[in-house]
């Protein structure tokens, strides 16, 4: 199935946010040959688990690329994972409202891109029936 406007925009955005996971995950690894951490089995396993998501969020940029559901439907739910992280980085002890604009904004403009994606793949499909 061929991938609208929409659709490849946001598998830009989410290719994006995956490659942003992975900067991340070498700031992690870093850190942790700096020893610029407390918990070396902490770190260690959070670096893992970056490297994971930034793997999954990378496939679901490929896939919506591809015109592939469930790379439509993962790159939704990452965005809202991101929004609670946004959430939380709003509230709580060490609230920062900027940070928070940061994650929610494009996190935002990218799940409306999806859903405006999802529908035009449903449109596509019911005309092909």
């Amino acid at each position: 199935m061929r991938t609208n406007l929409s659709g490849r925009i946001a598998a830009v955005l989410v290719g994006l946010e995956g490659l942003g996971l992975a900067a991340l995950t070498v700031r992690e690894v870093i850190a942790i040959a700096t020893g610029d951490t407390k918990s070396i089995g902490s770190a260690v396993a959070l670096a893992a688990l970056t490297l994971v998501g930034a793997a999954a969020v990378v496939a679901f940029a490929v896939a919506i690329w591809l015109g592939q559901s469930w790379g439509r439907s993962g790159g939704i739910v990452a965005q809202l994972l991101i929004l609670a992280v946004a959430l939380g980085a709003a509230t709580g002890s060490f609230a920062d409202p900027s940070i928070a604009w940061a994650l929610a904004i494009p996190a935002l403009i990218v799940l409306v891109l999806l859903v405006l994606a999802v529908r035009d793949a449903g449109r596509a499909a019911r005309r092909s029936d």
